[in-house]
């Protein structure tokens, strides 16, 4: 950890030097980069300093705990059962901090929910999860910025993809990724069966443009009247974008903004980040020792969790872990999920 701590105190300086740097003012992107890496590196400087400082009065007081008076020896008795604690709880902090993390969990998330099998039930289940993710970014404070929605019939959606803003989003969020089922009886269910039905979420990191760089020769744009539900600029204008990434396939429409420059920005983001996750899947892929894990890998094609209505159960596949609350965790409460798939991910790796 000492050799940690130092190359991190070593960096800070140097990211301090890069920021003073004129040349930096001038490329935004380079200086938001640089402005969150220092964020996390002040962290660590932060706790370093306690920590000192903290060690240093526990030095003091047990050098007093020898002295013969006994009202001077008792305080400092009192010092030391105090200072302990706190000394274990910062230095427990500091390791987390200096533990090597994902270089992308300090980013925003770009979050894509789609109804899969269940045909109408799935895309109700679909803006269930939707909302679910919603409130738990409100509880956290975090913005959502909703990039593109597709409704369905009853008030489902067929896809929704949204940004999660706010302090390490995409770090939290990333074991989301997977495939969600559900097994209740649907609202148009009239003899009370029980149904099966999925919805896939995807958790990207929101790629900037120092991470992915598209020519605008490797585009296709592709402009047509917005569809669903009525608006002013909904089925009468030409306003609504796709986006072709000619070398991989990839497309993206975005149809929720009112001009088509508004379209096309939003597309643009969107599909930054599935080249980015795309990029780093290919990474990842190589790294197949790393990837024996089955906790937390985001794999699409993984059942990841069931939220099962009539016994009230949410069980999440990739640990065992079962939560008697789906009312409770479908209005945001995903602490606890997340916290465990967390600690079982950080836990698997380091027996890789």
């Amino acid at each position: 950890m000492e050799t940690r701590l130092r190359q991190a105190l070593a960096r800070a300086e140097e990211v301090a030097r890069q920021l003073a740097d004129p040349a930096t003012a001038r490329n935004p992107a380079k200086r938001k980069q640089l402005g969150r890496e220092s964020a996390q590196l002040e962290t660590i400087r932060r706790a370093h300093d306690r920590l000192e400082r903290l060690q240093g009065e526990l030095a003091q007081a047990r050098e007093v705990l020898a002295d013969k008076d006994p009202e001077l020896s008792q305080l400092a008795r009192a010092d030391v059962e105090r200072l302990r604690p706190e000394i274990d709880r910062l230095e427990a902090e500091l390791a987390e901090l200096l533990t090597p993390s994902d270089p992308f969990d300090d980013r925003d998330a770009i979050v894509e929910i789609r109804a899969g099998t269940g045909d109408d039930e799935a895309a109700l289940f679909a803006a269930d999860l939707f909302r679910m993710y919603t409130r738990f970014c409100e509880r956290r404070g975090w913005k959502v910025d909703i990039l593109s929605l597709s409704e369905g019939t009853l008030g489902g959606l067929k896809e929704a993809v949204f940004a999660a803003r706010g302090p390490k989003a995409y770090g939290t969020l990333r074991y989301e990724s997977g495939v969600h089922r559900v097994q209740r009886v649907p609202v148009t269910e009239q003899q009370g069966r029980i149904h099966t039905s999925a919805a896939t979420v995807a958790v990207l990191p929101e790629a900037e443009e120092v991470d992915v760089k598209i020519e605008d020769k490797d585009l296709r744009i592709d402009v047509f009247r917005s569809g669903g539900p009525g608006g002013q600029s909904v089925n009468t204008t030409d306003s609504a974008v796709r986006v072709t990434h000619i070398p991989t396939g990839l497309e993206v429409k975005c149809q929720d903004q009112k001009s088509q420059l508004q379209n096309k920005i939003k597309a643009m983001e969107i599909l930054r980040s599935r080249l980015l996750d795309l990029r780093v899947s290919e990474q990842e892929a190589a790294r197949s020792r790393e990837r024996r894990a089955q906790v937390g890998t985001g794999d699409r094609s993984q059942k990841v969790r069931t939220y099962n209505f009539p016994q009230n159960r949410v069980t999440d596949h990739r640990i065992h872990f079962t939560t008697h609350s789906v009312d409770q965790v479908l209005d945001g409460k995903l602490d606890d999920l997340i916290a465990a798939v967390k600690q079982a991910q950080e836990k698997e790796q380091l027996n890789v």
